[in-house]
């Protein structure tokens, strides 16, 4: 599965279109952030995102959790938001 990538600087809008996109195509969408800035640009792509399916009868669900990944060789810890289907 395609892992949608979330930066501070990202436009919430966009990536909305983005998570709408991968939603309708396999149900599921993962999206990883590192960082306050990060997440609360995806909170806003993923409620903004409920209101493009909602008209298909769709509610998303976000389920939050944690994944440690490397980049640079160096560990952090990435915060994994799945939204799926209610």
């Amino acid at each position: 599965m395609e892992i949608l990538k979330v930066s501070s600087k990202s436009n919430p809008s966009k990536v909305a279109g983005a998570i709408a996109n991968i939603y309708r195509e396999n149900h599921q969408v993962e999206i990883q952030t590192i960082g306050a800035g990060s997440l609360n640009q995806a909170i806003k792509a993923i409620a903004i995102a409920r209101g493009f399916v909602a008209p298909s009868g769709d509610n998303l669900v976000l389920i939050p959790s944690f994944k440690d990944i490397e980049i640079n060789d160096e560990n952090k810890t990435a915060i994994k938001l799945t939204v799926l289907n209610k």
